[in-house]
């Protein structure tokens, strides 16, 4: 029975808009033009322009999360997906400490459960615009002027739901799986592409793009410029970073392709056997996901309380105490953390910035670690992957591990032997990865990388998912499609 925490929200639940679950088996095809379209609603959206915002006037929060958080700047998807991940992000802590009753063996807790976490993210929306306008975001709200304050907040709130929608659909079975990871790989693929094949001048006239500039300094016959002055920018696509990023990707691809496999066979069938394979990215880039969302909170929150025009600041003192928050330098429409707790929870951008303060690559790299193992372990225990949970799937699917007694504690043993071990891998290796990848200067952001490549690979396994359960309707159950 749900708990006092959900049973509040039941009110807003049932007012709040729904994706109903599909009635009857959709076919491959159809999930894939679900997924289209989904994904092209949202690039629409992130093409469209908030109505009342001049950018020119703008401070850009999410400037360094931008990627990762699948949004745009002055667009509709201004806020992306940071409130529905934030929002997935409070409900699993709370559910993984206990500190909402929740069964989720029970399809009425389930479905309350799900019903919060949208309320929730609706909630976070409106939070989330108030204090873009009130931290002045899109300029002072006096200046904006109150009824387009007011349209500027319509409009974000009208864009969540949207988006919130988008992932429903998806997540509910019309169409391939979420909305959170498949507008994270769009949104990387297009910076990728952009740093790629940007044909705009920058340095000695040679394109932004690595790859239009590389073809640029190797054919122009100019004798002062070369493959060297490609091979390290800075802060421009370089050489250095398309094969970093090509490393990552081919990495990755082999992390997520290794794999424990435990022998099964069917009860009752002797002769027909299987395995289950337990990948040695267990969770996959879920840890990361969760470790920026939260990061982009205290990022967004930590600009507005120690930013340099802060209410908090004093300009006459010679030391505030505000500065443990974070120190800023203004850059454009962005702020750069150069000091405190904000300066910590960033990486450096490129070798320059590692070799220029190292103790802070290593505190970084220390927290990120931690809190990827810490959440990974959090999301096992509450998204049906934890030894309990594994061993009920592989009973109820009719299936048994040979020399052992069909049971759930003989089977959720032998599954703590890998899987506890193979989560802190997982989240040791996703931090490691994505920590280098912003160092050595990738063609995105490192951990936008890591996301995307997993998010690829995982959609890969779905579609060969889907094509088997087409030829071999009966595995389904197995194949973890129902």
């Amino acid at each position: 029975m749900a708990g006092k925490f959900l049973r509040f929200f039941s009110p807003l639940v049932k007012v709040m808009p729904e994706v109903k679950q599909p009635q009857r088996e959709v076919s491959f095809k159809q999930k894939f033009l679900w997924t289209i379209l989904a994904l092209v609603i949202y690039l629409v959206m992130s093409n469209i322009p908030l109505y009342g915002v001049n950018l020119g006037e703008t401070q850009d929060y999410f400037y360094w999360l931008r990627v990762i958080l699948a949004s745009k700047r002055g667009m509709l998807t201004e806020l992306g997906i940071g409130p529905i991940v934030t929002a997935g992000l409070i409900m699993q802590l709370l559910n993984g400490s206990k500190m909402i009753n929740v069964n989720m063996a029970d399809p009425y807790d389930r479905a309350l459960f799900s019903g919060a976490q949208k309320v929730l993210a609706m909630l976070l929306t409106v939070f989330n615009a108030v204090a873009y306008l009130f931290g002045g975001a899109f300029g002072e709200v006096a200046e904006i002027g109150m009824l387009n304050a007011f349209f500027i907040l319509v409009q974000l709130f009208i864009a969540g739901l949207i988006i919130i929608l988008l992932d429903e659909l998806l997540q509910k079975g019309w169409g391939l799986g979420s909305g959170v990871s498949l507008f994270i790989a769009a949104g990387v693929a297009g910076q990728i592409f952009w740093n790629c094949f940007n044909f705009i001048e920058a340095d000695k006239g040679i394109p932004r793009g690595i790859v239009i500039g590389f073809f640029s300094v190797l054919f122009d016959g100019d004798p002062n410029t070369g493959v060297g002055d490609i091979f390290f920018r800075g802060q421009l696509p370089d050489i250095l970073g398309a094969v970093t990023t090509l490393i990552i990707f081919l990495v990755v691809i082999w992390f997520e392709s290794t794999r424990i496999e435990i022998p099964l066979q069917y009860k009752g069938y002797s002769g027909f056997k299987g395995k289950y394979p337990i990948k040695l990215l267990y969770v996959s880039n879920i840890p990361v996901i969760l470790v920026n969302a939260l990061y982009a909170n205290f990022l967004f929150f930590g600009q507005i309380i120690a930013g340099p025009n802060s209410m908090f600041r004093d300009p006459n003192a010679a030391f505030n105490l505000i500065d443990l928050v974070g120190t800023f330098t203004q850059e454009g429409g962005r702020l750069t953390p150069t000091g405190g707790l904000i300066y910590l929870l960033t990486p450096p951008q490129n070798l320059a910035q590692l070799a220029a303060d190292p103790i802070r690559a290593v505190i970084y790299l220390a927290i990120f670690i931690f809190l990827c193992v810490y959440l990974g372990r959090i999301w096992v225990e509450v998204s049906g992957l934890a030894p309990r949970d594994v061993a009920d799937q592989i009973l109820d699917s009719g299936m048994q591990i040979p020399g052992f007694r069909s049971s759930s504690k003989v089977i959720k043993g032998i599954l703590k032997r890998y899987i506890p071990t193979l989560v802190v891998l997982n989240g040791i290796i996703i931090a490691v990865l994505s920590f280098f990848a912003d160092s050595l200067g990738a063609l995105t952001s490192g951990t936008g990388l890591l996301i995307a490549i997993g998010i690829v690979h995982q959609y890969a396994e779905t579609i060969s998912k889907e094509f088997a359960a087409m030829q071999y309707p009966g595995m389904r159950g197995m194949l973890g499609l129902d």
